[in-house]
């Protein structure tokens, strides 16, 4: 895989230097530049995933490069730096465009993060998604890009209706499991869109604390809360003209969903802290795995937004309800991780295809591609066998199933033998603090084990503990294991 390409634009050779170490080390593509002027014939002759550029430069200030970047390239991200972050010109290179900026002296872990962030939002907003047009699907049509393969009737009823409603305003729900392409589909609607030269940006709402979701969503004044030392823009704001898709809008509490209703009635909120009404022109794109009228009986999600969502809504179906839809998904991932990884995978054996068309999928798409990944990533021939898919290990017959909820009882039993020898010996050195160095050291041994298993995959591992990854970032921090 390509390592993105960073350029980083500012007149202080020292911060060049800087920059270019630490994005190095990061496994980043990195150019530097003294100037504005410099940069953007830089950019003229050669293609960047982000720019990171000072606002303060002589010749040419940082925001007028911003307004000619912007003018060429509108899903080219670029991140300001100012030392004057408290200043209005970094709330206004907000609205000019710009991703989001940082103010020096910054500390690298949270531009770390920004960087990742911001490289993410890009790749969304330029990666093609494409989808068939007709009833027959034409692989070697998929070359770039990602697809959404599928050529059952519920998936043939998909891309009609996103036909139908990618070049209107209108707001549209996409409902479905974990994993089965809601994303892709949002994507799809925003690239076929009058809106596609405008940003796209996706907010997880289930990985966002709740008390930082307003504020993610919304943007804040200074001194709104604790630790709001600067003015913020918000993703509605950023998005302005654009497309914003709320990922997992299930998960959001009430409080961010009264205003995301009011954005929908009037495209107008307040910022946290501000008495200051905004305006904004922003298409609405929601996605949920959750039964949104169950969570409406419950009290824990609005009826009037949840029919303001669904204009428009789509269903995904799990994989198991289109299993005719395999072979293709197969040959597709096949040929994108052969590309991926230089390999030379033609197929896989019927012994798979048949393991394949029993198993449930409970991951669906997803868990495909990630099976699939592995494989072709560990496989040493050119077909795949049902060997290179060990985690793929609960067959689908009642015997088997029968088998794995045996197996998975005994394995809890040995747990509990051994957990309750360990506490009988520990309650003779640690009586006052028992619970609490258990539960921590528990909690920590199973994050290593599991990030571990997943070659440090922090997406994985949130996955198989059944926890957000802002959760798991959390933890990681807690017990050092970054």
């Amino acid at each position: 895989m390509n390592k993105p390409e960073i350029l980083v634009v500012d007149d202080a050779q020292a911060i060049l230097a800087m920059m270019q170490a630490f994005l190095e080390e990061e496994g980043y593509k990195v150019k530097t530049s003294l100037s504005a002027p410099e940069a953007l014939s830089f950019l003229e002759r050669q293609d960047f995933d982000l720019v990171i550029m000072d606002i303060r430069m002589p010749k040419m200030s940082g925001l007028d490069a911003l307004a000619q970047i912007k003018k060429k390239n509108n899903k080219l991200p670029v991140i300001l730096m100012t030392a004057y972050g408290t200043t209005q010109t970094a709330i206004e290179a907000m609205k000019r465009g710009a991703y989001d900026y940082v103010t020096k002296p910054f500390k690298m872990d949270e531009l770390k993060v920004l960087i990742r962030r911001t490289l993410e939002a890009g790749r969304l907003m330029k990666e093609l998604v494409s989808y068939p047009s007709e009833s027959r699907i034409k692989q070697e049509e998929y070359r770039e890009g990602v697809c959404i393969i599928g050529n059952t009737p519920q998936m043939q009823e998909i891309y009609k209706t996103i036909g139908k409603v990618a070049e209107t305003s209108a707001t549209v729900l996409i409902r479905g499991e974990s994993g089965t392409g809601k994303e892709l589909v949002a994507r799809a609607i925003y690239q076929n869109s009058l809106r596609k030269d405008k940003p796209f940006l996706a907010v997880n709402c289930a990985a966002i604390p709740e008390a930082l979701l307003e504020s993610e969503l919304f943007g804040h004044e200074k001194g709104a809360f604790t630790g709001a030392i600067n003015k913020r823009i918000g993703k509605f704001q950023q998005c302005d003209g654009g497309t914003i898709f709320l990922d997992e809008i299930g998960d959001m509490s009430l409080s961010p969903q009264t205003k995301i209703l009011r954005v929908l009635q009037g495209q107008t909120f307040e910022p946290v802290g501000s008495e200051k009404t905004t305006k904004v022109d922003v298409r609405v794109i929601a996605s949920t795995n959750k039964d949104l009228w169950r969570a409406i009986e419950r009290g824990e999600f609005r009826e009037d937004l949840y029919y303001r969502l669904k204009v428009v809504t789509i269903f995904m179906p799990p994989l198991r309800q289109r299993k005719e839809d395999i072979p293709l998904l197969v040959d597709y991932f096949i040929q994108k991780f052969n590309a991926q990884f230089q390999k030379n995978i033609k197929n896989v054996s019927d012994e798979v295809r048949t393991f394949f068309k029993r198993y449930d999928w409970p991951g669906n798409v997803r868990e495909l591609e990630n099976a699939i990944q592995t494989a072709v990533l560990m496989s040493k021939g050119e077909v795949l066998l049902l060997e290179n898919f060990p985690t793929l290990i609960v067959q689908v017959s009642p015997g088997s199933q029968r088998e794995a909820t045996k197996s998975i009882d005994e394995h809890k039993k040995r747990f509990q033998d051994m957990l309750e020898s360990i506490l009988k010996d520990s309650l003779k050195f640690n009586e006052n603090r028992l619970y609490k160095t258990t539960m921590e050291e528990t909690e920590r041994i199973l994050i290593k084990t599991v990030l571990e298993k997943t070659g440090q995959s922090q997406t994985k591992t949130a996955q198989i503990l059944g926890i957000s990854r802002n959760t798991l970032r959390q933890r990681m921090k807690e017990y050092s294991l970054f």
